[in-house]
């Protein structure tokens, strides 16, 4: 991170964090400090450390794990399913309890309320990937009294992620440091994205951000695939990612497959690869034929819209320029097939 955004979020160590202005009713008076802060959401907790915030939280969801700080917060959700289970069995559980109106996660309520915080952050981007703001409001649902400031995200694009790091940073009393840290990261994304689109070659990109059954990457990433010089074939920037049939991927034949699902590193994407690599055809594919087939770590990076987008870039220059970026990322972010 450069000077500036470090300077904000050095800031914040030893005095205290002030609310930001609240419209809702019921919530706690904007005079009082934020000093306790629970992030349901990997992005979120990033985003709150990366303002300088990792000593007011009190409480995250059971996904959030960098900075490796926030390892000693009490852990305040966890899946209704089993999440080692193969990459088809963790689809068809999530279907099911999504079929008959269950939510996927569960908030520990009493926990919650023992921990009395003054925000909350959380998402309604996503109900599938991590707890909702459903799912708060439901734990919220008998709190008397004053209640925690809620903060949703829900981003679909580059600049939505850039606008929720600013939304972040005004709950939380600080704006100048949103400001800050998004000049930061949009800087170090352009000078990237610049050296990227000097090379005249531009890869034909698959991103799959599940393997079974098939999906392919939307929201940001058609987005980052763009400004890492490649060509995006599938989804949409700003659209969730769709589902697609094996024979679209195969009569694509992409230059690079890049396999990023959600939630899974980079050996967990590796043990789970057999069913993509199975499909009839796959050895005749351009990308697999010419050694492009790059797997990712797709939990730490790309799905995470926060701060590490920058460094989601900056792997996807590497897997698509190999000549023209140094591998500073291969073997801890992603590895050749």
């Amino acid at each position: 991170m450069r000077p500036q955004a470090r300077r904000a979020g050095s800031e914040a160590k030893g005095r205290p964090l002030h609310r930001a202005e609240s419209d809702q009713e019921g919530e706690r008076s904007p005079e009082t400090d934020v000093e306790r802060i629970v992030s349901l959401l990997p992005s979120t907790t990033e985003i709150a450390c990366a303002l300088g915030f990792e000593d007011a939280l009190v409480g995250r969801s059971h996904e959030c794990d960098f900075p490796p700080g926030v390892a000693r917060l009490p852990v305040l959700t966890e899946p209704k399913l089993d999440a080692s289970r193969p990459s088809t069995e963790i689809d068809r559980q999530v279907k099911a309890l999504v079929r008959d109106g269950l939510s996927v996660y569960r908030v520990d309520a009493d926990r919650l309320r023992e921990l009395d915080p003054a925000v909350i952050l959380t998402q309604d981007q996503c109900d599938v990937c991590a707890v909702s703001l459903s799912d708060v409001e439901e734990a919220l649902g008998e709190w008397m009294g004053s209640r925690p400031r809620v903060l949703s995200l829900k981003p679909a694009t580059l600049g939505d992620v850039w606008r929720d790091i600013q939304r972040v940073a005004e709950v939380l009393g600080h704006p100048e440091r949103g400001k800050l840290l998004t000049v930061d990261l949009t800087d170090r994304i352009s000078e990237t994205a610049e050296r990227a689109l000097r090379i005249a070659e531009r890869p034909r990109v698959a991103c799959v951000e599940w393997i079974d059954p098939l999906m392919v990457a939307g929201n940001w990433m058609p987005e980052l695939v763009s400004l890492a010089g490649g060509r995006n074939l599938f989804g949409e920037s700003g659209t969730h990612s769709p589902w697609i049939h094996w024979e679209a991927l195969r009569a694509a034949d992409p230059d690079v497959i890049a396999v990023l699902p959600c939630g899974f590193d980079l050996a967990r994407t590796r043990s789970e690869i057999e069913p993509l690599t199975a499909q009839p055809g796959w050895n005749q594919l351009r990308a697999v034929r010419n050694r492009r087939v790059l797997l990712t770590d797709g939990n730490q990076y790309f799905n995470r819209p926060g701060p590490r987008l920058v460094e989601s870039l900056e792997i996807l220059t590497e897997i698509l320029h190999p000549d023209e970026f140094p591998a500073q990322h291969r073997d801890t972010a992603w590895q050749p097939l």
